[in-house]
């Protein structure tokens, strides 16, 4: 661990210091900015990179996701099957435990790549998932050339259940 900007500790995850939180931001986070080109070919590329590390022995199906946390650190994560079909987590998810075990809490923008030869949407697990951390998040999914889908993850998923619905009981 090493001290951040804040003094706060912090992890090192995949080479990147990322900030270590105890407790998780559990307000809905407001991340809108934009990506600028550099930024989100490098969140590209790692989700393409994450595509190599997937373990896809049912389907054949590949998946790399790359989150861009709110201090510009990138997390990547790959889909990981099980003979077990239910117990198989999606790329997106991966990112995402890995990001948040490393520290992070809020995210602006997640890259998702695959082996098809079209794109592959986030599926509504993810969605959802992905919601929590960043109902306005930036969503970048690539095709196998340069073809390429930008959206964001409230309109991938509106009207998101959301943490604030669990206060709304009586």
């Amino acid at each position: 661990m090493v001290a951040s900007r804040t003094g706060a500790p912090r992890l090192r995850a995949h080479g990147i210091d990322t900030p270590r939180m105890n407790k998780p931001n559990m307000e809905t986070p407001t991340v809108d900015a934009q990506l600028d080109a550099e930024t989100e070919n490098r969140l590209v590329a790692a989700a393409r990179r994450a595509v190599q590390a997937a373990h896809s022995p049912y389907s054949g199906v590949c998946v790399g996701a790359a989150l861009l946390d709110d201090v510009g650190c990138i997390h990547d994560g790959c889909n990981v099957e099980s003979a077990s079909y239910g117990l198989t987590i999606c790329a997106e998810r991966t990112a995402l435990v890995s990001a948040v075990t490393a520290g992070a809490r809020t995210f602006r923008a997640v890259a998702v790549a695959s082996n098809l030869p079209r794109l592959l949407m986030p599926c509504g697990a993810c969605r959802q998932f992905l919601s929590e951390f960043g109902p306005r998040m930036q969503v970048v999914v690539v095709g196998p050339g340069e073809e390429r889908h930008r959206t964001t993850m409230d309109r991938l998923l509106p009207s998101a259940f959301s943490p604030a619905d669990l206060n709304a009981l009586p």
